[in-house]
């Protein structure tokens, strides 16, 4: 593969010496060029696929996102100033084409087709026919490329800002890419920065959350708008917080918001059959790879946008449950959480190239871990199953370096500078990964210097597809380009059959028994919007076999607008819990009148665990809530057993305030399981009720362990706030329980270590442990963390940590802690009026705030007594030296936690 860019430093250094004289003397050896590209012969592929080098630097420089048009050209967005190197190109970011003209397999044409100082790090582009779509935070803005030249010329072409409003100008939170969908619509995405934006219907949607980011020197961004109308509802009558994902007509009409509540989930894929899928990043390490529920609450803040999950974190829960609420009522499934992570491009593979077998492959591309992930959902209840595998990766063993989880710490080795910002599909069936190429991701730096960036292509081994071509003036050119693997590419076929009307109608039927399935799901979303024949024929579908062909009839017919209530009554009896999910979420705009039977007859047939399906249940339910809850409780529908556990997972789901005794009396039965305990004490925490707040009282009086643990949780996170219009607060001083007057707060000050002090870990290293010794000795650590069966909750448990990375990070962790903190467990130094500090973990940020500092010990502190809480910025743990360990003493700790 030719390497470009050491080439031409070369030709420089040809013309250097043909116009200098040469020198007197021997000159010094130059020092070798940058390496910028990562060898093909690190990455590891599928047996019976290859990966070849398609393109690289300096034809393309930080790519943020890629599209392939029909003819196989990639389209890329860069972020060459991307946020404290902005201005770095005082012309502005740019898109560029990449092109194999000679179809060997490498790019061999390169050139701008849009640079403009507005342009600062775009996230997005989506090239549908000659309309060129670019998101670029406030804007989602496009070029049509009237003379079809591939180069943007104001004098001829055409500019537009479709929508407007997306707050994070140059940051990676905000606006991303769109996506054709098989129903026509364009779908797009936003992170939690928050947006205030009107649509071309006259719609405006406000999506704010708590999310307050810093700025830099020579920031350009406004002020941030996202906490001013957190919790705000929009004119669809909803409230949405955090990152959101939508859909809309291409004219930017009808934007309709089809998920919410994410932290930062940098795209989105549409299959054929409609369902969409998405990744999201972590705060602690808790990314994760998701199904994307219609009208979903991910959960990364709470309801009313006002507070981080870390706030609202429980007693016991660990952080992938808390980081995405996942015991909270009406959230959807997470999917695989797999740990620290920065997410970013995502595909749905339905071609051919590569084999029935890879058809229906999710592709997720992983900037931390150097790798693209590889799923193939299969339906599972109400929902997917979503099994990990290393598709494309040059660290199989999960060397992690250069992100946010080891604060950004980073190695020289090349297998680390693999960090794919995005994965498509093109016309050929080839699989394409976009390469950022940096030591660093994530913390919003970039530290390579070259500006580099490559384009992987994955095929077949030995095979050199080409890319086909078609004639969209005729049917059989239209058929083609809709049965693309391409996924904008089909939007040409689809645009043109749709234009055709009821004429498209019969050879669009033919695709239907297509032996792709995904190309017979693009049939059936088209057939609705060819006329009445084409909508008669998509009714018909709804009776079909196939369930998954019946839920893209009645996603299509609700795509046009179409009335579906029939349709809804009948399929609330399907066998398939998958289309009775899609039933819930169809009525989520109902009135009572028109859903009441269907919403229960869907409840009379909930999968007992199925907890995509209770979601999308609670979906439907929107504004029903507490007239189904008092329906069902007075036990209407034989099949519902007000004492069965299927019936309290649906009161959980409602939230009702009528719900309160049930609950109630589920809290205090000490013949059920903890967890089904703790669920009704978490239905209490959410009712706003005064029953509520007095039984939550109750329980903390009458209970013990973790139930008493969560109810005073309860209690002092909600005694001023959703129970402030009780006595919920009188009756806590009363009790002796927390008295604001006369709580006395202890200082806790974890002193800092002399770096002069701290044990070498080379010392360490070059020592044998006894595990024997260690397990003496390991007494020091039980202070903070959990060892075996005993110690303090309150630093990580240590159980399995050892096992878990090398002897050196371990021994590290041990001598000098700050060096590493553990995600969740970053520190807080609360400062008090009269300067005294409090030291710990802030595990409750109302009035009271509740700290927890070194073993366990946890304060209530009064929020007039605090002068201000701050970041501590070091380890809350004592280093070695300071617990009276020896070198011998750790290597002696570290091999007993290595039996544990």
């Amino acid at each position: 593969m030719p390497r470009l860019l050491p080439a031409l430093l070369g030709l420089c250094a040809v013309v250097a010496l043909a116009a200098d004289p040469a020198p007197a003397s021997a000159p010094e050896p130059a020092s070798a060029p940058p390496t910028t590209v990562v060898p093909t012969d690190l990455f590891s592929v599928p047996d019976g696929m290859e990966a070849t080098l398609w393109a690289q630097a300096p034809q393309l420089r930080n790519p943020t996102n890629m599209d392939i048009d029909h003819a196989g050209r990639i389209w890329v967005t860069e972020g060459v100033n991307y946020r404290r190197h902005h201005g770095r190109d005082p012309l502005g970011d740019r898109v560029v084409v990449l092109e194999d003209t000679t179809g060997d397999g490498v790019a061999d044409s390169s050139h701008v087709f849009v640079q403009e100082p507005g342009l600062i790090a775009p996230l997005g582009i989506a090239v549908i026919d000659n309309q060129i779509v670019v998101s670029c935070a406030p804007n989602l803005i496009v070029y049509t490329d009237v003379d079809r030249d591939l180069r943007f010329d104001p004098r001829v072409d055409k500019r537009d800002v479709l929508l407007t409003g997306f707050d994070g100008i140059n940051h990676d939170h905000s606006l991303h890419s769109v996506t054709v969908g098989p129903d026509g619509k364009w779908y797009f995405n936003s992170g939690n920065v928050g947006a205030l934006f009107t649509d071309r219907s006259g719609q405006t949607f406000r999506i704010g959350s708590a999310y307050h980011p810093g700025t830099f020197e020579g920031d350009p961004r406004p002020a941030w708008r996202g906490p001013d109308y957190a919790g705000a509802t929009s004119d669809d009558g909803h409230v949405y917080v955090g990152g959101f994902a939508a859909r809309m007509n291409r004219d930017g009409t009808d934007v309709e918001i089809i998920g919410y509540n994410f932290r930062n989930s940098y795209e989105q894929t549409v299959t054929s059959f409609g369902d969409v899928f998405q990744n999201d990043n972590d705060d602690p390490p808790a990314s994760r790879t998701s199904y994307l529920l219609e009208y979903g609450n991910a959960g990364w803040f709470s309801n009313d946008g006002s507070r981080f999950w870390s706030a609202d974190r429980r007693p016991g829960q660990d952080i992938p449950t808390a980081e995405w609420r996942q015991e909270d009522p009406g959230i959807m499934p997470a999917g695989d959480v797999y740990g620290a992570g920065a997410p970013t491009g995502i595909v749905y593979y339905e071609g051919d190239l590569f084999g029935p077998a890879w058809r229906g492959l999710l592709l997720s591309c992983e900037a931390a871990r150097n790798v693209v992930f590889g799923y193939l959902p299969q339906p599972d209840g109400a929902g997917f199953t979503l099994d990990r595998t290393k598709f494309f990766t040059t660290n199989l063993d999960e060397r992690l370096t250069g992100i946010d989880s080891l604060r950004g710490r980073t190695n020289d080795e090349l297998y680390s500078m693999f960090r794919p910002a995005d994965v498509a599909v093109g016309p050929d069936g080839a699989i394409y990964v976009a390469d950022w190429f940096d030591p660093r991701v994530g913390g919003h730096a970039d530290h390579d210097d070259t500006l580099s960036g490559a384009i992987y292509r994955i095929t077949p081994t030995g095979v050199n597809p080409a890319v086909p071509t078609f004639d969209l003036d005729t049917t059989a050119g239209q058929l083609a380009a809709l049965r693309s693997p391409a996924v904008n590419v089909r939007a040409l076929g689809a645009g043109r059959l749709h234009a055709a009307g009821e004429a498209a109608v019969p050879p669009v039927t033919q695709l239907l028994d297509d032996e792709n399935p995904y190309v017979a799901a693009r049939a059936v979303f088209l057939l609705a919007h060819l006329g009445d024949a084409g909508v008669a024929k998509v009714r018909s579908l709804v009776r079909s076999p196939d369930p998954q062909i019946r839920i893209a009839a009645l996603r299509a017919l609700r795509r046009t607008g179409a009335d579906v209530h029939a349709e809804l009554r009948q399929l609330a009896t399907d066998p398939s819990a998958a289309v009775r999910r899609d039933v819930a979420v169809a009525l989520r705009d109902s009135d009572w009148k028109n859903s009441r039977d269907i919403l229960v007859e869907l409840a009379a047939r909930y999968p007992l665990g199925d907890r995509t399906y209770l979601a999308a249940w609670g979906i439907g339910a929107t504004g029903k809530s507490e007239r189904l809850y008092d329906w069902i409780a007075a036990e209407v529908d034989p099949r519902i057993d007000v004492k069965s556990e299927a019936f309290a997972e649906l009161a959980f789901t409602l939230k009702a305030p009528a719900s309160a005794a049930f609950f109630a009396r589920r809290a205090a039965d000490t013949s059920l399981a903890p967890a089904q305990r703790l669920q009704a004490v978490t239905a209490l925490g959410f009712n706003r009720s005064a029953e509520s707040a007095r039984t939550m009282f109750d329980l903390h009086r009458e209970s013990e362990g973790i139930i008493k643990d969560t109810t005073l949780w309860w209690m002092l996170n909600h005694m001023n706030g959703q129970w402030g219009h009780t006595d919920m607060a009188a009756k806590i001083k009363t009790a002796g329980i927390y008295d604001p007057e006369t709580v006395t707060v202890t200082p806790s000050v974890v002193p800092e270590p002399d770096p002069a002090h701290l044990i070498p870990a080379a010392q360490v290293m070059a020592l044998t442990g006894v595990a024997a010794n260690g397990a003496e000795k390991v007494v020091a650590c039980r202070l903070c963390h959990v060892v075996g069966a005993e110690g303090a909750d309150y630093a990580p448990t240590l159980n399995g940590w050892v096992s878990r990375q090398s002897a050196e990070e371990a021994i590290y962790a041990i001598v000098d802690p700050s060096r590493d903190i553990s995600h969740g467990f970053d520190g807080r130094n609360v400062v008090l009026n009269d300067g005294s500090e409090v030291h710990g973990l802030v595990i409750a940020q109302a009035d009271p705030i509740v700290v927890k500092s070194m073993g366990g010990v946890t304060q209530m502190i009064p929020r007039d007594r605090v002068k201000a809480v701050r970041w501590y910025g070091r380890s809350l743990m004592l280093s070695a030296d300071q617990l009276g360990l020896n070198a011998q003493d750790v290597a002696d700790i570290v091999a007993y936690l290595r039996t544990q």
